[in-house]
């Protein structure tokens, strides 16, 4: 039979669904991976928005054509960035996953990385209206 065609799981051998399930979990992992370096990059956007802005303000120095506001906005939207081409990968994985293994568990990793997204739109909002 062709892989390209769909099985149950009941004809599959045990070995096949071990190594579909092992690739879905890798595509698990290789979205949270999207998700740690999106976070990350999102984090320390803010945290430069904020740290920076507090030492200019307190110190009165001038801001160059890149200050601490543009340089966070810059890296919070190579974070935002980075969690949506995460995300279509994984939804393309999974498409061509599903082919083979219809009957693949639905992927709870979607969530935290809609999560994390929500929270890095509202990081950029708050750093875009300076509050």
């Amino acid at each position: 039979m062709p892989a390209s065609q769909p099985q149950d799981a009941a004809t599959l051998s045990l070995g096949q669904r071990l190594a579909l399930e092992r690739t879905r979990i890798a595509y698990e992992r290789t979205l949270m991976a999207w998700v740690r370096t999106g976070a990350s990059m999102i984090t320390f956007g803010f945290s430069v928005y904020k740290f920076f802005g507090f030492e200019l303000e307190k110190h009165a120095i001038d801001a160059s054509a890149i200050g601490p506001r543009e340089f966070g906005i810059a890296l919070i939207l190579i974070g935002l960035a980075t969690l949506i081409m995460g995300r279509l990968e994984h939804r393309r994985d999974l498409r061509q996953l599903n082919s083979v293994y219809p009957e693949m568990p639905v992927s709870g990793t979607r969530i935290v990385e809609a999560l994390v997204a929500v929270l890095g739109a509202l990081a950029l909002i708050v750093v875009i209206l300076g509050v």
